[in-house]
């Protein structure tokens, strides 16, 4: 006779890095994000693409606290978004470059870092995550320059640097890799990879550049304020017999304008018919 009280109940799967549902943005008249539901599994990169003014920034600002306007659900890390405990777990690089034109690479890091975790006792510490950051985005040659006669792509490197210093839980990048070369745009992309990894991180990264979505575990694919898919590169490609995803983006983006076009025409035939 089999003893059921003695079986264990299988483990639970870990909650989402990020969970929305309903999640919804206005600005002013305009609805910028429309009733969005979707999930950012743990350790692993997902790529937010869509065409610029789709909402990419929009929903990057809420997921980091700071988009006014938000309804919904959104937790992030097992908090709602913006909570206090999520600001030194959390890594955000805005799409323009934030640092201190006149202070060097090393002395933005070191400003940045004493505001991160401040003190005398963590002196040797902040040493410690200032140069290892330099070093993740190949800038030790660098560190002693000043910020202001970077190149712009070496600038947007030092704002991911400040980002990398306290080792986040989550990376929150808005479109890092624009404006660089092609050798510079892979080299941060096998950065990506090593710190979701090796680090255990979850990276959340916005491109308009469609062939970065082959270098992503999981896609959430944007137009027009709402999320036409949510799925991996290889499942959106079979879905809808795509070879690329931006093929598969475009196919979408396709159905959804047929779905709106007939629609009203849909509905308006059914009034017809009931009256």
């Amino acid at each position: 006779m089999m003893n059921y009280a003695s079986a264990e109940p299988p483990p639970r799967p870990p909650a989402p890095a990020i969970h929305a549902q309903a999640l919804t943005v206005t600005r002013g008249p305009r609805t910028v994000l429309r009733d969005l539901d979707f999930a950012v599994p743990h350790g692993q990169i997902t790529g937010l693409l869509g065409p610029s003014g789709c909402g990419k920034s929009t929903l990057m600002r809420a997921v980091v606290g700071t988009q006014a306007k938000a309804t919904g659900t959104l937790n992030v890390l097992g908090h709602p978004a913006g909570h206090a405990t999520l600001r030194s777990r959390i890594g955000y690089v805005t799409q323009a470059p934030s640092v201190y034109d006149d202070l060097t690479v090393r002395q933005n890091l070191a400003y940045f870092a004493a505001i991160l975790d401040p003190g005398r006792t963590a002196a040797d510490r902040r040493h410690e995550n200032v140069t290892r950051a330099i070093a993740d985005v190949d800038l030790t040659t660098h560190a002693d320059a000043l910020a202001g006669n970077l190149s712009g792509g070496q600038r947007s490197r030092v704002s991911l640097a400040v980002a990398l210093l306290g080792t986040p839980e989550l990376l929150v990048l808005d479109e890092p890799t624009v404006g660089l070369d092609p050798v510079l745009r892979r080299e941060l992309w096998t950065l990506f990879h090593t710190i979701a990894a090796e680090r255990g991180a979850t990276l959340l990264i916005s491109s308009h550049v469609m062939d970065e979505a082959e270098r992503c575990h999981r896609l959430l694919l944007m137009r027009e304020g709402e999320i036409l898919a949510d799925d991996t590169p290889e499942a959106l490609r079979t879905r809808t017999h795509s070879e690329t995803v931006e093929a598969a983006f475009l196919h979408l983006v396709d159905k959804a304008k047929a779905t709106a076009t007939t629609t009203p025409t849909t509905a308006a035939h059914q009034e017809e018919t009931t009256r």
